[in-house]
């Protein structure tokens, strides 16, 4: 039997789930509700976010991905570790597993990063930092042609990327956007693009450019939810453009979802969650 691709597997799993909503995985032990406090480090992280996913996918429609942060879960050091080893084993085969280490280094070091995401840690893609250049990525696209995924930084959510992702450099573009036209050069199945929803127009141009190609290339979205981005604008981008790659996009959420409860200001944290995930699906409609 074929090897099934990365982009085969998010297409079956948005059918299945009904939805592109990702679920980031950012543990923060003090944010999670006093009720867990008993517990070892590793269980409480395992239990907090097991009974969030378990109860998702229970629901007609849920989450279509998972995106645990390296950072968040090795911040406690081995605790962290074997509660991530432990959450991507236990979902692998459900979900499509993002590993969110943002990856990058000369070719050989980025060779043992793709074996630790791929090899080790299990899981089906992984964000990759294009800063250091074509050599350094290789090694995450070559994974891309045995059925892995590779996410590379083009636009990020966060406040300080327009320090750098917005310069113009020698031939006009923005810096982003040269990224975006390395990726069409460079691109193999599987290779995606992260591209956050609190930059809309520069997301909106990168789609144009894949468009032109007819490269199908996923993006992967953070900034919904506690950056204040929306759903509903973001995902009338995606449809305006290129309906038909939809299925192919997951618009991540982390701890708009996994502390829902603090905002609701509900001692039912999983309810609280589930309730986030269904508002966020209602805002992106029928996949």
């Amino acid at each position: 039997m074929a090897m099934a691709s990365y982009l085969e597997l998010l297409r079956t799993s948005a059918k299945e789930r009904s939805s592109i909503v990702c679920f980031g995985l950012d543990p923060d032990i003090m944010q999670m509700p006093g009720s867990t406090a008993m517990l070892p480090r590793e269980e409480r992280i395992m239990q907090y976010y097991s009974s969030i996913v378990d109860a998702a996918l229970e629901q007609p429609q849920s989450i279509s991905a998972l995106k645990p942060n390296y950072a968040y879960f090795a911040q406690y050091g081995f605790d962290g570790l074997r509660a991530l080893k432990s959450l991507i084993d236990k979902y692998k085969g459900k979900l499509p597993i993002i590993f969110d280490g943002k990856r990058g280094d000369i070719g050989k070091s980025s060779e043992a990063y793709a074996t630790e995401a791929f090899s080790f840690w299990n899981a089906d893609a992984l964000t990759v930092a294009p800063y250091m250049g074509y050599d350094s990525v290789k090694p995450f696209l070559d994974r891309c042609k045995e059925g892995k995924g590779a996410y590379i930084l083009c636009r990020t959510s966060n406040a300080g990327a327009a320090d750098f992702q917005s310069l113009n450099v020698d031939n006009g573009k923005q810096l982003y956007a040269e990224v975006a036209h390395k990726m069409e050069k460079w691109h193999v199945n599987g290779m995606g693009a992260v591209l956050g929803a609190t930059a809309l127009d520069e997301l909106e141009q990168t789609l144009w450019t894949f468009y032109d190609s007819k490269k199908e290339t996923p993006f992967l979205i953070p900034g919904v939810g506690a950056q204040g981005a929306s759903a509903a604008d973001t995902v009338k981008i995606l449809r305006s453009v290129w309906s038909e790659a939809l299925p192919l996009h997951r618009i991540n959420s982390s701890s708009a979802i996994a502390y829902a409860y603090k905002k609701e200001q509900a001692s039912d944290y999983v309810g609280a969650a589930l309730a986030e995930i269904k508002r966020m699906n209602k805002e992106i409609g029928i996949v």
